[in-house]
């Protein structure tokens, strides 16, 4: 279904969604789109474990 969308159905809808939002509306919008698909991303992958916690577990850091 998806497949089968063109380069000018694209700029149709581009156009469309510059009419009905506006320039300064539709970078916000993107902007928010993009933030949810990251948070979403992580939630399904799970946190990374942070450098901090990976030389908490390696014995070669610690003295004594």
């Amino acid at each position: 279904m998806l497949g089968n969308i063109g380069l000018p159905e694209l700029i149709v809808i581009l156009i469309l969604a510059l009419t009905i939002f506006g320039a300064s509306r539709l970078s916000g919008i993107g902007k928010a789109l993009g933030e949810n698909i990251r948070d979403f991303k992580m939630a399904v992958r799970g946190p990374k474990p942070s450098r901090g916690a990976e030389d908490e577990k390696s014995p070669e850091g610690k003295e004594g």
